[in-house]
């Protein structure tokens, strides 16, 4: 049995009129069907309503696909037009048809002409000059440290584990809520934090819990890795896990429906009263009608009652970290670094071709997060850096520090291998300058995402590597790499020098590492690895030693880096 419905036929029904009404009966019905679905469309996907926006073009074909519905009837598979007399016509264009499809190939040709004319092809150097990149000089921007205070090692993955570990331990709010995985990398009070907020665990739990609000927020520190919730002063009301009015994007969407912004790239931060905030980095491209997008305005936005800001990128509010995200600032670098010679050249040829590793780390200068990753020749096949690049995820600056040296993935392997026999993963390496040198520091973590190492290697020489249990262990060992591979160190050596009477020696396990503790006649307590100085074992109550060390995390016990047996 074979069922026609026609939707004009049917509202001339419930409107009543004859034919001499069906153009009016299409027109309302029209803009029944074409409001109706513009509405649920646009409160269900948020599309920006922005021209520079592609997503704002394939909306708008919808809805005006949605408008046209009632002037087409649609039987035995074919599609029909009806005229204002009634007669079906067969005709694909003509009369009102031409029209429609008129309209609907408008938002499908400015895409297509669009993309186009905005692609790199023919824009290669208005790509390349997006951004600026200063020449800079390491040793003069990253100043010799002798402990590791300014740089987030852990990596996401493993702030998440202690996140939840956190989580998990306060009854009454694990039931009702879960930590969000979008950790985002601050500076707060001139430490690293990562930090994230509770969401709703679900649909009947922002039910149970929407008068309440979300109660707090994890802090992660990753130099020391340890992980603390937080409950805020005031609930937050508006976030991803909340729905409806309560749900954060649509707020956001509601409040600025012409801005364009990646929902992705959105970041939680607290600023320096440890008050919450959505920063909204908002895009508008820089070459035709959607190439090179870019950061134009930030939104910060309060998530306990709603109220919002917008500001120019240059007058974002210091205490703000993440504008600029890791990915946006790499792929602006590989634009200047690929297309500078014209688009032909990047694709054939390659010369002077350069382009970023395929990840990045953080390090925190003068209150300001910035990004670390190496740079590349695009046509070197070996596995090693021309130098790397430091971008302030706040402002956008770029600098350029000609190193030349093992790329990341290198000095990960070599510190996965210096200790194979364990299994540890190495996370992607940040940059420190210790004596002088530059270095990729890292941690290693078990399959369980913990971390279990810190290691140390030379950007020049990836064969130096230094392993210890926490970062002053591995930094005074490294110390030692590097005088015993004959390198020369231009910078200061905070080593110290004693001669102590040893009271007592102990051999403990320390995350499988055999480390002996020399406890001398002044009290202070020194440490050393035996894996590294078998010669250790050797000491016995009341020898008398000449030992060179370093501080540690912990007062009054210190890292040997040398020792000698005294007369």
């Amino acid at each position: 049995m074979k069922m026609n419905f026609n939707l004009s036929e049917f509202l001339e029904k419930i409107f009543g009129g004859g034919k001499e009404k069906s153009l009016r009966t299409r027109i309302i019905t029209s803009l029944i069907i074409g409001v109706l679905t513009a509405a649920i469309i646009f409160y269900l996907f948020l599309p920006p309503i922005n021209i520079f926006a592609e997503g704002f073009w394939i909306y708008l074909l919808v809805v005006i696909l949605a408008f046209s519905i009632p002037f087409f009837k649609f039987s035995d598979g074919q599609v029909s037009i009806t005229d204002r007399n009634g007669k079906i016509s067969k005709k694909i264009v003509g009369g009102t048809n031409k029209w429609i499809v008129i309209a609907l190939l408008v938002p499908i040709a400015v895409l297509a002409i669009g993309s186009i004319i905005s692609s790199p092809i023919f824009n290669a150097r208005r790509y390349a000059s997006i951004i600026e990149v200063k020449e800079s000089d390491f040793a003069a921007d990253l100043p010799e440290t002798s402990e590791v205070t300014n740089i987030a090692l852990m990596d996401t993955d493993s702030a998440r584990i202690l996140g939840n570990r956190t989580l998990g331990s306060l009854s009454h709010v694990v039931s009702q809520y879960t930590v969000s995985p979008q950790y985002t990398q601050i500076n707060y009070k001139n430490t690293p934090k990562k930090v994230t907020n509770l969401e709703y665990d679900g649909f009947f739990k922002w039910i149970g819990n929407r008068e309440n609000g979300i109660p707090g927020m994890v802090v992660v520190d990753p130099v020391k890795s340890s992980a603390e919730y937080v409950e805020l002063a005031e609930p937050m009301h508006y976030v991803e896990s909340g729905y409806f009015g309560d749900d954060l994007i649509r707020k956001l969407r509601f409040a600025y429906p012409t801005k364009i912004f990646d929902y992705e790239s959105i970041s939680f931060e607290i600023d320096d009263e440890g008050n919450p905030y959505y920063i909204v980095s908002c895009y508008k491209p820089r070459v035709a009608l959607f190439g090179a997008r870019d950061v134009s305005e930030v939104i910060i936005f309060d998530p306990t009652d709603a109220s919002s800001e917008i500001y120019d990128v240059k007058d974002t509010p210091s205490w703000v970290d993440i504008v600029y995200d890791g990915y946006l600032a790499t792929e602006k670098y590989n634009w200047h670094g690929t297309l500078s010679g014209g688009y032909i050249n990047s694709i054939i040829g390659n010369v002077g071709c350069k382009m970023a590793t395929d990840d990045f780390g953080y390090i925190v200068i003068d209150d300001d997060v910035w990004y670390f990753t190496g740079v590349t020749s695009a046509v070197s096949d070996d596995k090693s850096n021309i130098g790397f690049i430091l971008s302030n995820a706040r402002t956008g600056e770029y600098k350029f520090y000609s190193v030349i040296g093992a790329e990341e993935h290198s000095a990960m392997d070599a510190a996965e291998g210096e200790i194979q026999e364990k299994g540890y993963v190495a996370s992607f390496p940040s940059l420190v300058n210790v004596l002088g040198q530059p270095t990729y520091i890292m941690v290693l973590k078990n399959n369980a995402g913990i971390v279990e190492r810190y290691a140390l290697v030379n950007v020049q020489n990836y064969s130096l590597v230094a392993i210890g249990t926490t970062q002053a262990e591995a930094m005074a060992e490294y110390k030692k790499v590097l005088k015993q591979g004959n390198i020369d160190v231009g910078g200061s050596d905070d080593t110290q020098e004693t001669t102590v009477t040893i009271k007592d020696v102990e051999i403990v396990m320390l995350s499988g590492v055999a480390t002996v503790y020399l406890k001398a006649d002044d009290g202070c307590v020194y440490k050393g690895f035996l894996e590294s100085d078998e010669a250790l074992i050797l000491i016995e109550p009341e020898s008398k030693l000449k030992i060179n060390y370093t501080d540690s995390d912990i007062d009054k016990i210190f890292i040997i880096s040398s020792w000698e047996f005294s007369e």
